[in-house]
């Protein structure tokens, strides 16, 4: 059986077919995403074909779900043991190893009612789509980063902040709140960012990202003893508000005298 050559593409031809930048194709390489290509001078590389699908599915994995380098490496390496997939099967190959990588933890249904937590309180944070049972040896269970937000309000009750102190409602709040603060951070990345990095977006979106979750934990933390001053004087200051906001009654309007 004659082996067969794998077919080289210029830069310009990979980058074209990859739909990304070639200084981006370059920055992949540098960071090990990529292997080196085959030089046949310093200025002539030639890049193997069948690493197309692999450049889109790093694009794929920085553009629509924001995953640092840092992460994407080792999803890649669980990708490559399975085989990286066609360009039209990458997003669930993605989504089955973003699976894989979740914290390897499950615990059963019955056993979370029976440490305290009422059917109700799981149907209403299912609805929520936090939680998604799956069948585990015929068993209803969660896993996963299911299982991780099951502990952490387990823990929270267990340090006593029972259910009046901390309802479980409170998760809707949070996802009100964080859906509007995620839209307004991918909004400016891609009106600030996508647009003016050309082709250090792939190191950009790296930052951009580490940079977001770092701000977010520093401004909440500025935030909250401001606020909380804020609603502690609130009381205080809303009888003054009413009173002074309290309309004059209007004067009464007068008749007109009745003609001849």
């Amino acid at each position: 059986m004659v082996a067969t050559t794998p077919e080289r593409l210029k830069m310009a031809e990979f980058a074209r077919r990859s739909g990304v930048p070639s200084a981006t194709i370059k920055h992949y390489v540098r960071e090990g995403l990529l292997p080196e290509p085959d030089r046949t001078s310093r200025n002539m590389a030639y890049y193997d074909v069948a690493l197309v699908p692999r450049v889109r599915a790093i694009k794929k994995l920085q553009r629509s779900l924001h995953l640092p380098l840092q992460v994407i490496g080792p999803l890649l390496e669980r990708l490559d043991a399975h085989g990286m997939p066609p360009d039209e099967a990458v997003e669930g190959s993605i989504a089955r190893v973003l699976a894989e990588l979740a914290p390897e933890r499950s615990i059963s249904r019955a056993s979370v009612i029976e440490s305290g937590v009422p059917p109700s309180e799981l149907a209403m944070i299912e609805g929520l789509g936090l939680l998604t049972p799956v069948v585990i040896d015929g068993t209803h269970s969660y896993q996963g980063d299911d299982a991780a937000l099951l502990k952490t309000l387990g823990e929270a009750r267990e340090a006593g902040l029972s259910p009046s102190m901390l309802p479980p409602e409170i998760l809707a709040t949070y996802l009100e709140a964080l859906r509007g603060l995620v839209r307004a951070e991918l909004a400016m990345f891609r009106a600030g960012v996508v647009p003016l990095a050309g082709g250090d977006l792939g190191r950009l979106t790296e930052v951009a990202t580490t940079l977001s979750e770092r701000l977010v934990v520093l401004l909440r933390r500025k935030l909250l003893l401001p606020t909380l001053k804020t609603l502690v004087d609130e009381p205080r200051a809303k009888p003054t508000a009413r009173k002074a906001a309290k309309p004059k009654p209007r004067p009464k309007p007068r008749r007109k005298p009745k003609s001849g």
